[in-house]
């Protein structure tokens, strides 16, 4: 299921928004024109690669310096190809607008970071052994995903889901969309650390950390001003009110 829009209105140009996924693209694009093996060095210097915090002897012997932190935040603007880049870009965009709009552009850059920073510890957490780069800003638009099931529960998304490519359309509530979204990353996330033998090709912890931590977070950056519920008025609804007015 690819969602395609919501019906939030946006308050304000989500130019940080904006400019994140910019810095994506660009950063990929730049990357894409290197060597490959230039790719993979920064990759593994920039990207998070859980093996190099939890066992410093493999870091040095494999040429990465244990103690470079800064890779949790650097990741987040890494991508591993192009469905990886534009399936994140996309879910930014739809998403990302209408909590810029209520928190404002400074604070939902600190929230983004923030959340994305806690993602990426989450997946190191549960899976330390990890000897491959995590990289990709989908922890911290995970965080953006749980903040609008929290702000905006009942708005209406419109869902596309590409049956053998036919233009099948439907709308679902957020929480029922993004509810089902969560259910299927813990499920992953649970499934590869409980069974033996499963190849994990995906940051799902990164996904459940970056969701949690927008859930919770959000509070903290939220401006007071309107409630998110009045937003949701659908079109239908106002001409109904307009009519008995």
């Amino acid at each position: 299921m690819i969602p395609i829009r919501d019906n939030i209105p946006c308050k304000r140009k989500p130019y940080v928004s904006w400019s994140i996924m910019a810095i994506c693209i660009i950063v990929f694009l730049v990357m894409k024109m290197m060597p490959h093996e230039i790719q993979r060095q920064l990759t593994y210097y920039y990207g998070m690669v859980p093996i190099r915090y939890s066992n410093p002897q493999w870091s040095l012997s494999f040429g990465l310096p244990p103690d470079y932190h800064i890779s949790f935040f650097t990741s987040m603007f890494l991508h591993g190809g192009w469905l990886h880049l534009l399936s994140n870009m996309w879910f930014m965009f739809i998403f990302s607008k209408s909590i810029e709009g209520r928190m404002g552009h400074v604070k939902f850059l600190m929230f983004y970071l923030i959340c994305g920073l806690i993602a990426s510890y989450v997946q190191w957490y549960f899976d330390p052994e990890l000897v491959v780069p995590v990289v990709g800003a989908s922890g911290a638009i995970a965080a953006i995903l749980g903040a609008y099931l929290v702000l905006y529960p009942f708005a209406r998304v419109v869902i596309w889901f590409p049956l053998l490519f036919l233009p099948i359309f439907f709308q679902l509530p957020a929480i029922g969309f993004l509810g089902f979204w969560a259910i299927i990353q813990f499920q992953n996330a649970t499934s590869s650390i409980l069974f033996d033998g499963i190849v994990v090709d995906v940051a799902w912890w990164e996904h459940v950390g970056g969701f949690i931590a927008g859930a919770i977070l959000q509070i903290l950056f939220v401006n007071n001003e309107g409630n998110g519920v009045i937003l949701l008025e659908s079109d239908d609804l106002k001409q109904e009110k307009n009519t008995d007015e």
